[in-house]
């Protein structure tokens, strides 16, 4: 991490990445592709995400996280950055001279090789199956369905932990704590995500934040009450100047209100939520 002498406000707690693991720093013309920006706005026009807009022009890379050449052995050619995500990327060339990007885990360095199937070796930056990873390894990548490609625990820094298996499925802690059954067969990535030190990324300024498309939005509490439910008040009135929940400027509860279906089909493999307390089925 760089950090930088208090000359301004804003250099006072400025902290970024030092990229100094990066190796590459053009992408691979074949695996990019641009998306258009939306400015939080749907096919009509209308906006359906607010506090998005601007942000500076960024390129889509198009990561590989199906891993499902198996048996085939890929040498990393290089370490890359990728704007649209936390995590590093490694540029994968196989024998057949064909180039895919895979998360970057830690300790994956230029010059390794990597391949993937039930017959990996469970090292850095192979993908197995999980009936094939030795228990307690940290992996990420991690599908939820067999074939779909990796789903969760893709994001810089974070790792699951294979804490069993039994008739058929595999037990997995994820990093929010969550304890969660997954089917045996589903491919995931032996190590933890490169990039460990993102989570010590202090922005500084509020136009580092405006540079990655996040437009500044005023709290309801300090509007209007035409503009928000909870404004109004003589001074800084938690309850809006009423005695109404926080909301939304809509009237979707703030706090409290649970927004994952009770009726979810995978509710069945959740054995420990994230809070601690374990998953009631009905």
């Amino acid at each position: 991490m760089k950090t930088f002498r208090p000359l301004t406000p804003s250099l006072r707690y400025l902290t970024i990445a030092d990229f100094s693991d990066i190796t590459k720093t053009r992408p691979e013309k074949s695996l990019v592709y641009t998306r258009k920006k939306t400015g939080g706005r749907n096919a009509h026009g209308r906006v359906t995400a607010r506090a998005i807009g601007g942000g500076h022009k960024q390129k889509v890379r198009s990561v590989d996280f199906r891993r499902n050449r198996f048996g085939i052995e890929g040498k990393v050619i290089a370490v890359e950055y990728d704007p649209i995500r936390s995590a590093r990327l490694a540029l994968v060339e196989y024998a057949d001279k064909e180039k895919v990007y895979i998360l970057c885990p830690q300790g994956l360095e230029v010059g390794a090789t990597v391949t993937s199937g039930p017959a990996a070796p469970p090292t850095v930056g192979n993908a197995l199956p999980l009936s094939n990873i030795p228990v307690g390894l940290p992996i990420h990548n991690l599908e939820m369905i067999p074939g779909k490609g990796g789903q969760m625990v893709r994001s810089a820094g974070s790792a699951a932990s294979l804490m069993s298996r039994d008739s058929g499925y595999a037990t997995i802690r994820l990093p929010s704590g969550e304890i969660r059954r997954i089917h045996e067969s589903c491919l995931a990535t032996i190590g933890q995500v490169g990039n460990t030190q993102h989570e010590n990324v202090v922005l500084g300024k509020a136009g580092r934040s405006i540079h990655r498309g996040r437009r500044p939005m005023s709290r309801g509490m300090v509007r209007n009450p035409v503009d928000h439910p909870n404004g109004g008040g003589q001074g800084k009135s938690k309850g809006g100047g009423g005695r109404q929940h926080l909301t939304s400027p809509w009237g979707l509860l703030a706090k409290g209100y649970r927004t994952r279906n009770k009726k979810k089909i995978s509710n069945r493999f959740i054995l420990v939520r994230r809070d601690g307390r374990p998953m009631k089925l009905k």
